[in-house]
């Protein structure tokens, strides 16, 4: 719900050794006293989108969009290198030099997709001659997404003559659903199929209440001769999304088997021609991110979380009709791949992030993982700041699991001194947590700032098994919380973490994780923020419009009684009846277009800090959605957000500096 839904090994093969063996952190710097990372530094990096191989296979496209905090705009330009690596050379149109996806192998015909209208909503639509009328009329569920409120459009298909888009066929006519997916889809969510006789779409044909509380996407097949439409995936009840034709024409998509539950595993089919075959199911650990068919068809290269990071798989197709088709791991390091651009010959272009570096292109050698960097964007920038040191550490919780924390040093860490120190709680709920590069919630730009940052890998992250993964569903203020606390208790043991400067952050699932520690913390930590997280669940189920969230991971509605598992989520599990142990300064950030953790969750935090003369914040958002995008937005949030710590949490402990020590 919240998520849908970012070099070498680490510096030296020594430090990956002892990091890997749980030693303490060394007493020498981690890296030269350099500029420390800013917000205002963070804003100005340049971001890499890679857009695909050209149409020769001798060049890799991508744009670079750098942000303007001043203007509050993003400058795009877009670049070409060879697929070996070499000097960058900026072009115009980077268009002309792809291979479009959506015109017809004939080259006759191309897809696109534009908004329809479908239902009357407005007054305006009853009522033509109120025109200035602003009043909005819904008889059904779904009446607002993510950011927007439901006029009645729906995104649909067009198949339209190249170069004549006003000729273009709606291949969902009068259909009250959406293709692409609200609110995140693209093109991806169309594909022409082989012999351009049919269009294979994804689409949640649900209207209303039924949408709302319901997972299941399919993907139909529309037939441009008949104008028959036929659903691929009838009986598949979870999300079938993502569908892609390899060279020969087998189709394959990605797959959950649960209808509605959102972070269901996510696996790797393809129609064989006899029927559908899981690729990845013998797989426990897997959960599939995204896939790519190999230029032979005969292999599938996908990228999926493992063990904290990300990493690139293959699985061979040319086995479906085996029982346990072959996956290899390509990668490993600690880095995530976060998308494969395409195949050159015996590599793969991908996208790299690690907690020092935002986004860069690279090749991957399919056979043994070794990897190339192409773009260097950003490397002066890295350059000229000092880098921050991540560590695993292996922690055992609670109920005696391991549970891997990665801890974040800064940049001048000196073992011999005492940091204050942040626990990072993930959102998702289910979401992996990795070696990503946020351009909000960053862990290089905390621990330059003179934090140690812990981010555990607790309950609900994928990469450690499904049953690791699903024991936070309905369980969302039960063993997770634990899993907190060891995180933040068995790092605290070191002599270099002030014990008495500990903070608690995080957004979404994490802005719930911060309320709800606040109020069983034991005088743990000494400040809390908490972003567009869930305050009460009561008032969260009568405002969400996912509702096959609720349902699912809290076990229902609220006012089903005889419902052991969801009486729980709204009692025991609801930080609003913890208030009263609430004794910890607190800043409260809400988007006012966050529609999935609406605007009340955050007033009601903060007028109960208020009222019980908690030292709190409030940071009001009212034209940010779930996440904050705007560049001077963003700003403003991160400069409060340090602002906060250096009040409540400040990197130099000032008393013991008065004291002469």
């Amino acid at each position: 719900m919240y998520k849908r839904i970012v070099p070498a090994l680490l510096f030296l093969a020594p430090l990956f050794t002892r990091a890997q063996n749980n030693l303490p952190a060394p007493k020498e710097s981690f890296g030269p006293n350099h500029t420390k990372m800013t917000p205002e530094l963070l804003w100005k990096l340049g971001r890499v989108t890679a857009l695909g191989i050209s149409k020769d296979g001798k060049h890799i496209l991508y744009s670079v969009n750098t942000p303007d905090w001043e203007s509050n705009k993003g400058i795009r330009k877009s670049y070409m290198i060879p697929v070996e690596g070499g000097t960058a050379v900026l072009i115009n149109k980077p268009d002309s030099l792809l291979k479009d996806k959506n015109i017809s192998p004939d080259g006759k015909f191309i897809l696109s997709n534009k908004e329809v209208k479908i239902k009357k909503i407005s007054g305006k639509d009853y009522y033509p001659e109120l025109a200035k009328s602003n009043v909005q009329i819904y008889d059904n569920l779904n009446n607002r997404h993510w950011d927007t409120w439901e006029d009645g459009n729906f995104d649909h298909v067009f198949v339209s003559p190249v170069g004549k888009a006003s000729e273009g066929k709606d291949i969902m006519p009068d259909e009250p659903y959406d293709c692409p997916q609200k609110p995140f889809g693209g093109d991806e969510d169309y594909v022409w199929r082989p012999d351009g006789q049919a269009v294979v779409y994804v689409a949640k044909k649900k209207y209303g209440k039924d949408y709302a509380v319901s997972t299941n996407t399919d993907l139909y097949e529309y037939n441009l001769g008949s104008g028959y439409t036929k659903n691929l995936t009838e009986g598949r009840m979870g999300y079938d999304i993502n569908p892609s034709y390899s060279i020969d024409g087998t189709l394959a998509w990605m797959s959950m088997k649960r209808d509605g539950y959102e972070s269901d595993k996510q696996d790797i089919v393809a129609y064989n021609g006899m029927g559908v075959v899981n690729l990845t199911a013998h797989r426990d650990d897997i959960h599939a991110e995204g896939f790519r068919w190999s230029e032979d068809g005969k292999n599938i290269f996908f990228w999926a979380p493992v063990n904290g990071t990300l990493q690139l798989f293959v699985v061979d197709y040319t086995g479906a009709t085996k029982k346990l088709p072959e996956i290899r791991q390509i990668t490993r390091g600690d880095y995530d791949i976060t998308g494969i651009v395409g195949q050159a010959g015996d590599k793969l272009i991908v996208s790299r992030t690690d907690m020092n570096h935002a986004a860069e292109l690279f090749s991957v050698e399919i056979t043994d993982g070794a990897m190339h960097q192409l773009t260097y964007v950003n490397d002066a920038t890295y350059k000229s700041i000092g880098l921050c040191k991540t560590v695993r550490r292996w922690v055992t919780t609670t109920d005696q699991k391991k549970m891997l924390v990665w801890v974040i040093y800064p940049p001048d860490f000196d073992s011999s001194k005492k940091y204050p120190t942040l626990l990072y709680c993930q959102g998702g709920p289910q979401s992996p947590l990795t070696q990503f590069y946020s351009f909000r919630w960053n862990f290089q730009l905390m621990a330059s700032q003179g934090y140690i940052v812990v981010a555990p890998n607790r309950r609900g992250m994928q990469g450690h098994g499904t049953k690791w993964n699903e024991e936070i569903s309905k369980d969302h203020g039960g063993q997770v919380m634990n899993d907190y606390l060891s995180a933040i208790d068995n790092v605290s043991k070191e002599k270099y973490v002030d014990k008495d400067r500990l903070g608690c952050v995080g957004a979404s699932y994490g802005g719930y994780s911060s309320f709800m520690l606040a109020g069983i913390h034991n005088n743990r930590f000494k400040s809390f923020i908490a972003h567009d997280g869930i305050f009460d669940m009561r008032s969260m189920y009568g405002t969400t419009e996912e509702l096959w969230f609720v349902d699912w991971d809290w076990g229902g509605p609220y006012w089903d009684k005889k419902n052991a598992a969801a009486q729980k989520s709204y009692n025991k599990f609801n930080p609003i009846n913890y208030v009263d142990k609430w004794n910890t300064p607190i800043m409260i950030v809400q988007g006012g277009k966050d529609y999935r953790v609406p605007v009340e969750q955050g007033l009601q935090a903060f007028q109960a800090a208020q009222m019980r003369n908690i030292k709190s914040k409030l940071l009001y958002l009212p034209e940010e959605n779930h996440w904050v995008l705007s560049a001077q937005n963003a700003l403003v949030w991160q400069r409060e957000f340090y602002k906060w710590l250096e009040e409540t949490l400040p990197p130099v402990d000032k008393n013991k500096e008065k004291k002469g020590f």
